[in-house]
């Protein structure tokens, strides 16, 4: 008996020996486990060798490795702590062993590897996975049944392989997240090296779109459909291609279609191609933009725009990825991100039944809100500077500046156009601007309503826009000269009397021109 103890007992060291060496060697988990149980059933005659650990997400056991086990399996065999023999093995922190499994209600065989034929003449034997006080999973193991058997040595055995298998699975888990750690950081300071406040063309520095590239930098490595949502001219666009280019996609094409600038049956023909035949004039097949943007961004502008059967059929890809061309009967599957936007209330429009509730919900799955110009009056100055640079390079002109009194205007002004009003006025005063400084008087029309002009008074008229054009050359001439009043007269070529007359009537303080004022 000592004889077959201590063969068993050699028998057992020579394999610790082999699976620590494969623990030891290997940074893949799941291949190391598996070699460390093929092994362990070649050595031992202890088979059907299976590793679960606990997700720390779900609070689920799910099996790690299992040694002849299909994948289908292996996804069956999940198990809530307490439950089965695995689970409340994790429960106790303790081994439990089974004699013949088929005099065992609590053995679940959830992966159905055992028919009822096996269960007769099969052991079965589990221990804790345990590191340090906790129970991280378990181990189990499967032998041919014998009456009267002792599993004592069989215990000791898989007690010490499970505590291998602990250290590997934290050491490797550690490795991993430090790997992810590192990643992160990288990216981290990828992102700080690139222009604080820009994302590609998208020039900002205020809290509201802080946010939106916030949510643009978590959304755009994943496949889910984004809405964006604000007025005209907010971005929307470029916020579009900013979730492209800095996707998983950004190498794949990326496709836009305005809603609404185009009739139902062309739309139609345009998202989903056609065949020849399809009607009258399709003389060959044409694939849709749907086809075009495979493997990219598919970006549908003025969505809610779209008539009651185009929604119908986009529905049906956006559940299911497939279509059919116009005239067509093959489906057809696609991979395409899909990126919406709209400035309308969509909410209203399920409400009213103008848009398709069902529809509203798919691809309201990441909504992003782009803030209007006048919520982010800190951006103004910004983006009239960025567009003034833009339209000089453009015009081979160099207006080096923006007026005091021309700012005001600008960041009083509402802006309903938003910033794409606000780049078709820079171009414009840039256009007629034949000066060093862009001024008042070369904004548009529509900005002289701003506070700056008194209510009810005609922006157009002479006696307005000369009023403008003093103010502004008094303000330019006291920067000039620091505040001094008197050399601001010397400097216009008037008295200091008519001076103090203008500064009192269009209520300019040369205070705030002075050295250190703050």
């Amino acid at each position: 008996m000592n004889n077959i103890a201590a063969e068993h007992d050699y028998i057992h060291l020579g394999c610790l020996f082999e699976i620590t060496k494969v623990l030891a060697s290997s940074m893949d988990l799941h291949e190391c486990l598996k070699q460390s149980l093929e092994i362990v059933a070649r050595e031992t005659g202890l088979y059907n060798g299976t590793v679960t650990i606990v997700n720390p997400i779900t609070g689920q056991l799910e099996i790690e490795v299992a040694c002849g086990l299909t994948a289908e399996a292996r996804k069956r065999g999940k198990y809530k702590i307490g439950e089965g023999i695995t689970g409340r093995v994790v429960a106790l922190g303790k081994p439990i062993v089974v004699p013949q499994i088929s005099e065992e209600p609590l053995f679940l065989n959830r992966t159905r590897s055992r028919s009822d034929a096996d269960k007769k003449d099969l052991s079965f034997l589990c221990v804790p996975v345990k590191h340090g006080r906790y129970t991280i999973g378990a181990l189990s193991v499967d032998r041919d049944f014998k009456g009267g058997m002792d599993f004592e040595n069989d215990l000791q055995f898989l007690t010490i392989f499970s505590g291998l298998v602990a250290q590997t699975v934290v050491r490797i888990q550690a490795v991993n997240e430090e790997k992810d750690q590192l990643k992160n950081e990288n990216i981290k300071l990828r992102q700080e090296l690139t222009e604080k406040y820009n994302i590609d063309n998208i020039i900002s520095n205020s809290s509201r779109m802080q946010e939106v590239f916030e949510m643009v930098s978590r959304v755009a490595s994943s496949n889910a459909t984004v809405l964006l949502r604000g007025e005209s001219g907010t971005g929307k666009t470029l916020v579009a291609k900013a979730i492209h280019h800095n996707s998983k996609r950004a190498k794949k094409p990326f496709i836009v279609v305005n809603c609404s600038a185009l009739p139902e049956t062309l739309l139609e023909s345009e998202l989903f191609g056609h065949e020849k035949g399809a009607f009258t004039g399709a003389n060959t097949a044409k694939k849709g933009r749907f086809e075009l943007a495979e493997g990219g961004t598919l970006f549908l502008d003025e969505i809610g725009e779209l008539s009651h059967s185009v929604q119908v059929k986009l529905l049906n890809v956006v559940q299911d990825r497939v279509f059919q061309r116009l005239g067509g009967i093959r489906p057809m599957r696609c991979d395409v991100r899909l990126v919406t936007a709209t400035n309308k209330d969509l909410e209203k429009a399920v409400e009213n039944g103008s848009f398709r509730e069902d529809l509203y919900y798919r691809l309201n799955v990441f909504p992003i809100y782009l803030p209007p110009l006048r919520e982010r009056r800190t951006d103004i100055l910004l983006l009239a500077e960025y567009f003034l640079e833009k339209y000089n390079k453009e015009n081979n002109k160099n207006i080096r500046r923006i007026s005091t009194p021309a700012i005001d205007l600008l960041v009083q002004y509402h802006w309903p156009g938003n910033v794409r009003e606000l780049q078709n006025c820079m171009e414009r005063a840039v256009l007629i601007c034949d000066e060093d400084s862009v001024k008042g008087y070369h904004l548009p029309p529509t900005l002289q309503t701003a506070e700056s002009v008194s209510e009810g008074k005609n922006p157009l008229s002479l006696a307005i826009a000369v009023e403008n054009f003093e103010r502004e050359m008094i303000i330019e001439s006291l920067k000039k000269t620091k505040g001094n009043q008197t050399k601001a007269a010397q400097l216009l070529d008037t008295s200091l009397r008519i001076i103090n007359y203008k500064i009192s009537k269009y209520m300019i303080n040369p205070k705030q021109f002075r050295v250190g004022h703050a």
